[in-house]
């Protein structure tokens, strides 16, 4: 006797079963739709970095001999070869590699892993995967595309870069070996990123541990070629970002060294399979820490709730100013000496610095750079607002007694407070790292710090402008707010090389910030700043408290 087959139910359809896998493409398919913007930008970054920098070589430093004495200084300072690494050669394809070999194998790296990161952990915490979990998706799809998506960034990143490099010139091994020592740095970190969401909860805790890592192989990295021959240098060996300079573009490639970073992505990528076939959806390897059945009494408003959310972040981005700034300000002992080989470099140093005296125009140029990033890191907090309303966290903090505007202001009282701190810790660790290279850090360090601060005005302008969007413009916030930054960073830093008009360059508030150290030092702009920063964070409150929340 035979049994008929089950019949699913009147307006149940069936879904046929498929491997760990299935779907995969279309996922892929799906991401690579969703990152149609971001993808671009940060492959157009790297590229377009490396090949300024390899034009700007061969325009400022045209003969033999002015590269072999940027090559002497460049050797002789610690803190650029805590910077760069190490040179193998004095061509223009050999600074290139220097200058942005390392560098853009940490942006590819970065890249890789907030691809993989968003359309993993960040997904699965948002509820996308369960959601897509329903249909006919296998457990590990959303994970092979998230890995499918960043290794086919890289490898159009090493394709771009092999292509550009020998049209200005370059010979073409070199290029393809500094094109594939980027991209296999990206490789790497897919696997290491990969393997950090499966460890996590969360994508903030997973975005932290990958980028955590990537800070210890970049200070293995610089510790290992700044130690000189008697200190450590096996470090350079340790972690990707040091095998990027040890396969020597046009140096006398190492092709053998490719193994290495191919080797880490081939183990992270089977060890994170392994891991996310054996863990519960929505949770990690690592668990939870349980928190106080009740809030303490220093949580108990929105200002004590909003620093407990973002200071993690503003201790990550200090610790970073720090190192950052202090091996720089060192490395203006001998900046006179680097660039007086070329005077279209010194050209370009006193042109950003704004003043003459190289020393100082470096510095200043320095400020201004910390300037700009802590403006981002304000902006950034300031959308932090945006992300807590659209993953319904504020409704929650809105039903009891704060209002709206106690919860937009207690973000912005971080966002500029964060700044401050961010500006100060650039002036101190740059007049340190300064004072105690030449003597007398005790004065370098309080003219760093009044230098820093300086530009928090110009800075706050901006994190107003993100705050004005989010009460005004919720849906397009981020895109205004990270459109401003980037206006501020190409008007500041390119716009008088492309002589454009006073008045193009006078809309980045940054332009109206006195260049110090060594500058006249004018408070009236700095009120007007200051003024327009509140100006724009009251109306962004006043918006805030007139539309609809989510």
């Amino acid at each position: 006797m035979t049994t008929a087959p089950a019949v699913p139910e009147a307006g149940i359809r069936a879904i046929p079963s498929g491997g760990p896998l299935t779907g995969s493409g279309a996922l892929t398919r799906l991401a690579l739709r969703r990152d149609r913007i971001m993808l671009p930008a940060w492959v157009y970054v790297v590229v377009i970095g490396v090949a300024s920098n390899a034009y700007t070589f061969s325009k400022l430093y045209k003969t033999a001999s002015q590269r072999a004495a940027l090559v002497a200084s460049g050797e002789s300072n610690p803190a650029l070869l805590f910077l760069y690494g190490r040179l193998n050669g004095n061509s223009v394809g050999a600074l290139t590699a220097w200058r942005y070999g390392v560098w853009g194998a940490l942006f590819a790296a970065l890249m890789s892993v907030f691809l993989v990161v968003r359309h993993t952990r960040g997904d699965e915490e948002a509820g996308r995967l369960e959601l897509i979990g329903s249909a006919r998706v296998g457990r590990q799809a959303p994970l092979a595309s998230a890995i499918a998506v960043a290794s086919l960034a890289n490898v159009v990143l090493t394709a771009l870069l092999s292509a550009v490099l020998p049209v200005l010139g370059l010979p073409v091994g070199g290029s393809v070996a500094l094109a594939l020592a980027i991209g296999s740095s990206g490789l790497a970190f897919t696997g290491v990123s990969a393997v950090a969401a499966q460890l996590t909860s969360g994508a903030r805790a997973a975005r932290g541990l990958a980028i955590g890592v990537l800070g210890v192989a970049f200070l293995a990295r610089a510790v290992g070629d700044s130690a000189g021959a008697s200190g450590p240098s096996w470090l350079t060996w340790v972690l990707p970002l040091g095998w990027t300079e040890t396969l020597r573009p046009f140096g006398g490639e190492r092709w053998w060294v490719l193994a290495l970073p191919v080797a880490l992505f081939a183990a992270g990528t089977w060890l994170s399979f392994w891991l996310a076939a054996r863990r519960d959806h929505g949770a990690g390897l690592f668990p939870d820490r349980p928190g106080r059945p009740a809030a303490s009494d220093a949580l108990r408003g929105p200002f004590a709730l909003a620093w407990r959310l973002q200071w993690p972040a503003l201790a990550g981005w200090a610790a970073g100013y720090a190192v950052m700034f202090a091996v720089c300000g060192a490395a203006a002992k001998g900046i006179g000496q680097l660039v007086g080989t070329s005077g279209g470099l010194t050209k370009e140093f006193t042109r950003i610095g704004g003043q003459t005296a190289i020393v100082n125009a470096y510095l200043a140029a320095l400020m201004l750079l910390g300037g700009l990033v802590a403006a981002a890191y304000g902006v950034s907090a300031v959308l932090r607002l945006h992300v807590e309303e659209t993953a319904g966290r504020a409704d929650p903090v809105l039903v009891g007694s704060p209002g709206r505007v106690r919860w937009g202001l207690s973000h912005l009282a971080v966002a500029v407070t964060g700044m401050a701190v961010l500006l100060a810790v650039a002036g101190i660790a740059t007049g340190l790292g300064y004072g105690l290279a030449v003597g007398g850090a005790g004065g370098e360090t309080a003219r760093m710090l009044g230098a820093g601060l300086a530009q928090l005005p110009a800075a706050a302008v901006l994190a107003g402008v993100a705050a004005l969007a989010f009460g005004a413009v919720p849906d397009g916030c981020v895109a205004i707010a990270w459109t401003a930054v980037g206006l501020a960073v190409l008007l500041n830093i390119f716009g008088q090389a492309a002589q454009l008009s006073p008045w193009v360059l006078d809309i980045s508030p940054f332009t109206h910030v006195p260049r110090l150290p060594g500058g006249t030092v004018g408070v009236t702009p700095l009120i007007w700043l200051s003024v327009i920063a509140i100006s724009l964070c009251m109306s962004g409150l006043a918006a805030l408290r007139r539309r609809d929340i989510g």
